[in-house]
């Protein structure tokens, strides 16, 4: 029999979710021709009608306010060879992108180098869940490269994918 247990903590409820592995996505853009940017692991695809995945933010967050007003969001899907550049993006100070090789479209969207997708997107909706915000994102153009494996975060580490 499987013994539940009532949820006890903040710590306990994350010590379950890390059960689950994600992907890893640099959420960015340009702001008065600086970037800006932050790593999200709660990526999900959404919706193919119209096109949309979906990104939570903490509420918290002091990145999301500055990204959510801008016309297009760059997501890059992290690569397995990008865990240093996700602890970057996931810091609290200094220049996230010192040692990030990136580019930006003609609209402000800014796509790291070298990750396993990337999608041009604008906010479509945002709603509000608990101590985070889900962003749905709806997407405009997008590029893939799937022999680039993508970064997974499981158990609170960084792990790579394997053929079975």
């Amino acid at each position: 029999m499987i013994d539940l247990q009532p949820v006890s903590s903040g710590e306990h409820l994350r010590g379950v979710f890390g059960c689950y592995p994600s992907g890893v996505t640099a959420v960015c853009a340009l702001i008065d021709g600086v970037p800006a940017g932050m790593a999200a692991s709660s990526f999900t695809t959404v919706s193919v009608e119209p096109p949309l995945v979906s990104v939570c933010v903490q509420n918290t967050s002091t990145t999301w306010p500055r990204l959510r007003s801008r016309a297009r969001l760059g997501l890059s899907v992290l690569a397995q060879s990008q865990d240093a550049a996700c602890r970057s993006l996931a810091s609290k100070g200094g220049d996230r992108f010192a040692d990030l090789h990136w580019e930006a479209s003609s609209d402000g969207a800014l796509f790291v180098h070298d990750a396993s997708a990337w999608l041009d997107c604008s906010l479509y909706e945002e709603v509000p869940a608990g101590d985070h915000m889900i962003a749905l994102l709806e997407i405009h153009a997008l590029c893939a490269a799937p022999d680039n494996p993508p970064l997974v975060f499981h158990g609170s580490r960084f792990r790579r994918l394997a053929e079975v």
